[in-house]
């Protein structure tokens, strides 16, 4: 193992990572490392293309017996999260990362260390130079602006690529196989309002939902955490049927990607309504307790008396609405996979609502790894704002990759690692996006795709860190794989 920093050039892809982190590679920041690479494959006397979005695709032939295997396509992107410690003086528009090994821990001198995913490219350059490894034809592409929006992925012409397997080594749990990811889409319901002066006699207070602990609307939605919004949406729409108020503003969130943890809203009625008003918070704050029991055990609902008096309340018909869409807008888990025990298949997370100067706004999270159910979700969202008299509107769409089950790809992987380590490797999916589903896209679905990796830990972190060790195992996998496909 190697256990010293002068030991990594002994290993070619240790090297190649650390020449590729003497250039600074940024998200946004790519065209140094890209002419890089345009220039390594030039030193190799290799075919390279560089695009308008400075993603880069270098291309060998296959070696002796592999030259007519099927050209496979190895793949990563060149940029990187630049984060560092408050204490530490970097600059990653100049700067080169600097390199601790730690036993069999690399890391950097408290920034990111860019195994996120300067490892893929390095694999791929070490390939793309080795002269007695034995592999099919190869395409390296190597991508930029993943990390803000997969922005190189969505620009890229497949017209350039030949290959129809795709290797994507962005994974970050070695023994694991990617295989499928979701696709999203955000989801937007205006619902128009219409306002009236506010009665002054009436008592104001807001009602506030807090203590949920929320999370990533994709990787926690299976958790079954409280969404706020919806929450409150069910406390006001059950107290309308005990106490005659007016609405003065709903709002929960700060991102539809996030489960919302708290949530807010104003509301107006008549002094001898107060009683009612603490019954049913303190009946609620109950239920609420119950229900999320060892899931959100600090879920609160309170009632604040406001001293200040609003303006301004909603019309009756749109307070109507408006809890209408809380109670009836999509929201947590809609299906589960059927070939991925455990995998969330479809789901969608109301995580902002706000209340305008002419409108409510329920901003919603759409994502399945299955476009058709994608789409059906957006479908019910179309029916109930129509049915509340609002409109929607969708945007920052993005496809998914649904798992293949006849994929020869996961089966070479599948069968190497039986060999080399005596167990089967881990098929796994993230309900999450991915440039593999912006791959499958581009190609039709007629791609054969994979995703795999070394251990990396605390990515986007000045505490990520790589294992050595794991890394030098992926990479001996990788060679395997490659020798298998013929």
């Amino acid at each position: 193992m190697l256990d010293k920093l002068k030991d990594l050039n002994s290993f070619e892809a240790f090297k190649y990572f650390k020449e590729m982190n003497e250039t600074p590679r940024g998200s946004g920041n790519e065209k140094a490392i890209s002419d890089w690479l345009v220039s390594f494959a030039k030193a190799h006397n290799l075919q390279v293309i560089q695009d308008e979005a400075l993603n880069v695709i270098i291309k060998k032939p296959g070696t002796k017996g592999y030259e007519n295997a099927p050209v496979t396509i190895l793949q990563g992107h060149m940029d990187m999260v630049c984060e560092k410690n408050v204490d530490t003086i970097h600059d990653f528009e100049k700067d080169p990362i600097e390199f601790i090994v730690e036993g069999d821990i690399l890391r950097a001198n408290g920034t990111t260390l860019g195994a996120d995913n300067g490892i893929a490219v390095a694999f791929g350059l070490a390939v793309l130079a080795s002269k007695d490894m034995p592999h099919p034809p190869i395409e390296l592409l190597v991508t930029t602006e993943e990390e803000t929006g997969m922005g190189g992925a969505q620009r890229l012409d497949p017209n350039n690529l030949k290959g129809r397997t795709l290797i994507n080594i962005d994974s970050e749990e070695e023994g694991k196989l990617l295989v499928s990811c979701s696709g999203g889409v955000r989801g937007r319901i205006k619902l128009p309002i219409a306002w009236e002066t506010a009665d002054k006699s009436l008592v104001n207070c807001a009602v506030r939902i807090r203590g949920l602990l929320g999370g990533h609307s994709g990787m926690e939605i299976d958790k079954e955490r409280g969404n706020s919004n919806k929450l409150m949406g069910r406390f006001l729409m059950d107290l309308s049927s005990a106490v005659d108020f007016k609405i003065s503003s709903i709002a929960g969130g700060s991102k539809n990607n996030a489960i919302p943890r708290e949530a807010d809203a104003v509301i107006l009625f008549r002094e001898e309504d107060k009683a009612a008003v603490l019954e049913k918070s303190s009946e609620w704050n109950e239920i609420f307790k119950n229900e999320l029991l060892g899931i959100d055990p600090d879920v609160s609902i309170s009632v604040e008396f406001l001293g200040e008096k609003a303006e301004r309340v909603f019309s009756d018909d749109t307070a109507k609405r408006a809890l209408q869409v809380l109670i009836m807008i999509p929201n947590g888990v809609k299906s589960m996979s059927m070939a991925i025990p455990g995998l969330v298949q479809s789901s969608t997370n109301i995580g902002v609502v706000t209340t305008g100067e002419e409108n409510m706004e329920f901003d919603s999270a759409i994502r399945s790894s299955v476009k058709s159910l994608k789409e059906a979700i957006c479908e019910e969202t179309i029916v109930l704002a129509e049915m509340a008299g609002a409109s929607v509107e969708f945007e920052s769409d993005y496809p998914e990759w649904q798992y293949n089950p006849d994929s020869n790809i996961r089966a070479i992987f599948q069968k190497v690692y039986s060999e080399m380590y005596g167990e089967m490797p881990e098929i796994t999916a993230i309900h999450a996006g991915l440039e593999c589903g912006l791959f499958s896209d581009k190609f039709n679905g007629d791609i054969d795709l994979i995703s795999f990796g070394p251990n990396i830990y605390d990515v986007h972190t000045p505490k990520e860190h790589l294992s050595i060790s794991s890394t030098e195992r992926t990479w001996n996998y990788l060679a395997a794989v490659l020798k298998e496909i013929k």
